[in-house]
């Protein structure tokens, strides 16, 4: 199926490994020019490098996203590296949580799971408007959607990045672009969360799997990637204002 993402125009927040490095392959794989955004500027390098040489087009743009000016700054960039004045699609990725119940774990964990995204999205709404086309996607978690977990501040952040990108469809649909959310479960990746707690409590995390995974395993990059490079395609031209689970019919986001 050709998506028609072919000489688009992409940025891909949080994009160094994981499931934003696997968004930004995905996209370069349907001809996207993708600009890569993260602070570790190793791992973004060697990311950007798979991705060229896979025979896609991508530049990596180095950043601290909850820093001021760095969102209008890293649009600008990206679009410029391929010669654009603009973006076609934002994807929205970066996240995490902060350790912690007090007050700077929570500014924390909200700077960057939601005003990140809120400043990426302020930056790329200008071109897009007076192209009167683009595609946002917001990626959330099911955390946001079903409570569990260890973090409070987590699961809140991200239920706010589904009702912002939810509201940010309405307020842009009259401009021509679309706006949405998805969720993915537990996703299984070198370096990431997951892995270090399974390594560390192996049987916790096998009791978890057999409980609230209903198809007995954790989640790959690829397989959330696949779904969001569809919401951003015209494929998806009638999709706005959605929350897309991806989770297997995960039961509880976390342990």
């Amino acid at each position: 199926m050709d998506l028609g993402l072919a000489g688009k125009t992409a940025l891909v927040t949080g994009a160094s490994r994981g499931i934003g490095a696997a968004i930004a392959a995905g996209l370069a794989a349907e001809g996207c020019r993708v600009g890569l955004v993260a602070r570790g500027e190793d791992d973004l390098t060697a990311t950007v490098g798979r991705i060229r040489a896979a025979g896609g087009d991508a530049v990596g743009v180095p950043a601290d996203l909850t820093e001021a000016g760095a969102a209008e700054r890293v649009v600008a960039e990206a679009a410029a590296a391929f010669g654009r004045d603009g973006l076609d699609v934002l994807v929205n990725n970066l996240g995490g949580g902060a350790r912690g119940d007090d007050d700077e774990a929570w500014r924390r964990t909200l700077d960057l799971n939601l005003l990140a995204a809120v400043r990426c999205c302020r930056a790329a709404v200008p071109a897009m408007r007076e192209r009167r086309a683009g595609a946002i996607l917001l990626v959330a978690s099911i955390s946001g959607r079903k409570p569990g977990g260890r973090s409070p501040s987590y699961n809140v952040a991200k239920a706010a990045v589904i009702m912002y990108a939810q509201t940010l469809a309405q307020d842009l649909a009259p401009d021509g672009i679309r706006v949405n959310a998805l969720s993915p479960g537990s996703t299984l990746f070198p370096g990431g969360s997951w892995e270090r707690r399974r390594e560390r409590h192996p049987e916790e995390i096998a009791d978890f799997v057999a409980r609230d995974l209903p198809l007995g395993r954790f989640a790959t990059p690829d397989e959330i990637a696949d779904v969001a490079v569809f919401l951003c395609s015209s494929r998806a031209g009638w999709v706005t204002g959605a929350d897309i689970p991806v989770d297997g019919g995960q039961l509880r986001p976390s342990v």
